[in-house]
């Protein structure tokens, strides 16, 4: 008896990898058609600029299709391959055996009649079509046609995207050692090549040829009188700026600044910092401590934590906090804390320590980059006393922290006013002008820096 089960086909599709990331690369296929899937198991493998990850199935069933091969470049929100759930998956003779997997066309032709209740998939005179053509997005500016493998040798297209990007000659990327299937070169074999290409070579042998081409230079070009060299931005740095500058198209920008006495804050975790370790196992810095007075202060003032869709205000109910990470190239991420106002301090530092560490591993998950609502950004770890951030759309706001320095203070005592040495700090708000006013603004920054200031230096860990 054969068994139809009416829209039981599910429909997987490239996952959004972060606020600003609008395509990935498939790495590797970990089923193959015909396959049976589990809920929650591992499908696939993607990689973006950004961060390398494992795909979960959403749904139990058979998979029936797969759309785009391992190396295709996808587009976020495009099916890449079906699922027939567990309804539809089963053999139709009802003995438990998979059907044969459904690759180009039915090897079955559709029964004569249906029932009403039966919706089709697809009006009957176009066949369904098993794969999408990829329609390049307008965010990727450079062509991956410019290298090409003339040898027997295959090259993804993300990799052929960063050699063009770099400047890399199709001699020269054929000499790159690859440590994927097959001997292919991954994204991590090119970035690695790229690193140790960037950095000057230190001649360990007299008797090198003088000959020898020499390729570990950036790619510069100097100026006719040769006074300026001319570097070309890099894949990041390219998409950074493309960020930065459509932040600031986006919202108007305004800064306010505020100073606040910490004193009580550093000498606390001065004196817990050892024991908190040996408690918990985890450090103890400053960041988790500045999250923990942000959260407090977005609740006294929700409507900082807002986002603007055209002339609507929405008002964020979670309270996910965006903490800006450097990475060894140099560059920055933003991993997110989500629902910050449900952890305490010690899962606050537990979380920082974990995103952060990971953050510089290329480890992070893509859920953890995204859906942010506010952003802290620590200049002070560069030495800076202060900055003026740059928002991380769409959010509406921006806190960087300042360097914490020793500064004789009046104090008020009982006995009057004294001079003290004590530890000060820098904090700035960037804020979208168009729904934050300098009301809002500076309240909100205000009440961030009293919070820290009322740090209670007694508090149990």
């Amino acid at each position: 008896m054969l068994i139809f089960a009416a829209m039981a086909d599910f429909n997987l599709i490239m996952p959004k990898m972060g606020e600003s990331i609008m395509e990935a690369t498939i790495l590797r296929w970990l089923k193959k058609p015909g396959d049976m899937v589990a809920l929650d198991e591992t499908i696939l493998e993607i990689a973006t600029d950004k961060v390398d990850s494992e795909i979960p199935s959403p749904v139990a069933g058979r998979l029936e299709k797969i759309l785009f091969e391992e190396n295709a470049v996808v587009p976020v929100g495009q099916t890449i391959a079906v699922i027939a759930t567990e309804a539809k998956a089963g053999n139709a003779t009802g003995n438990g055996k998979p059907e044969a997997p459904v690759i180009e066309k039915p090897s079955v032709p559709p029964p004569p009649a249906k029932s009403k209740a039966e919706e089709p998939l697809a009006p009957p005179p176009a066949p369904k079509t098993p794969s999408v053509p990829y329609v390049p997005v307008a965010v990727t500016q450079h062509s991956p046609a410019t290298v090409s493998s003339g040898g027997s040798r295959f090259y993804s297209p993300l990799v052929k995207n960063i050699a063009t990007s770099e400047g890399i000659s199709q001699a020269e990327l054929d000499q790159i050692t690859g440590t994927g299937q097959e001997g292919r070169v991954t994204k991590s074999d090119i970035l690695s090549y790229l690193d140790n290409r960037s950095k000057p070579q230190v001649q360990t042998s007299i008797a090198a040829t003088p000959k020898a081409e020499v390729t570990s230079a950036p790619k510069v070009v100097s100026s006719a009188d040769g006074g300026i060299e001319i570097i070309e931005m890099d894949r990041m740095r390219k998409l950074i700026a493309e960020h930065m500058v459509r932040s600031k198209h986006t919202s108007p920008h305004v800064t306010s600044f505020v100073e606040a006495d910490v004193t009580d804050m550093v000498l606390w975790r001065d004196k817990v910092k050892d024991n908190f370790q040996k408690k918990y196992g985890e450090k103890i810095t400053f960041t988790p401590i500045f999250i923990e007075a942000i959260v407090k202060a977005i609740r006294d003032y929700p409507m900082i934590n807002v986002s603007v869709e055209g002339d609507n205000i929405l008002l964020k109910k979670n309270i996910n906090i965006g903490m800006a990470a450097a990475l060894p190239s140099g560059n920055l991420i933003v991993p997110v804390i989500h629902n910050a106002d449900g952890y305490n301090l010690m899962g606050l530092s537990k979380k920082v320590n974990d995103l952060a560490s990971r953050a510089r591993a290329n480890k992070l998950k893509p859920e953890e980059i995204q859906d942010g609502t506010f952003t802290l950004t620590n200049v002070g770890t560069f030495g800076n006393v202060m900055g003026t951030p740059i928002i991380f759309q769409p959010q509406a706001a921006i806190l960087a922290a300042g360097a914490i320095r020793k500064k004789p203070g009046v104090v008020e005592t009982p006995y009057g006013d004294l001079i003290a040495i004590r530890h000060y700090m820098f904090l700035s708000l960037s804020y979208d002008h168009r729904v934050v006013d300098g009301s809002l603004g500076g309240s909100f920054l205000r009440k961030v820096a009293d919070y820290l200031e009322a740090f209670d230096p007694d508090r149990e860990i």
